[in-house]
């Protein structure tokens, strides 16, 4: 992976360290290509940058906005709160249900491309995000949770559904 500094932020042109692309591209808000907006009906998201193989996203979450469970169909990515705090969910490999952590201001988590979690503003102020991904997100799969495991519940395409 080559990576380099470019205006303060991290770039990379391979699936490299999305955990310091995000982190970096959080630091440096003045190169963000929006404000933050918080929508009280839905999450708020905007890609800010595609790279050679790797694309950034801003995210806001208002208290009790989440997603689903899903995956990034085959992508491996990171994010890093910027502000507030998220609740991220993971299944369990030891019980039937889901695992927990939370992260605060400053606090980021990578993952593999087989990840599958739920991310969700359980505090009580407004949360700013930001994620890398790698390659750039295609589908993404959500899923539930059923008493027998994790079903496939549908697939949502970039340019359709987001």
């Amino acid at each position: 992976m080559t990576t380099t500094e470019t205006g303060g932020r991290m770039t990379s042109n391979s699936r490299g360290d999305f955990l310091d692309i995000a982190r970096s591209w959080a630091e440096d808000p003045s190169a963000w290509t929006a404000r933050p907006r918080f929508d009280p009906q839905q999450r708020w998201y905007h890609r800010m940058h595609v790279g050679d193989g790797y694309e950034v996203w801003l995210l806001t979450w208002l208290p009790g906005q989440e997603t689903e469970l899903h995956d990034h169909g085959g992508s491996a990515g990171a994010f890093t709160v910027v502000s507030g705090e998220l609740t991220e969910f993971t299944p369990s490999a030891t019980s039937a249900g889901l695992s927990t952590w939370t992260l605060r201001s400053g606090q980021g988590h990578r993952f593999g491309a087989r990840f599958i979690h739920k991310v969700t503003n359980r505090g009580t102020e407004p949360a700013i995000s930001v994620h890398a991904y790698g390659p750039a997100l295609t589908i993404m799969r959500r899923y539930e949770l059923t008493e027998s495991g994790l079903r496939m519940a549908n697939v949502e395409m970039a340019g359709a559904q987001w």
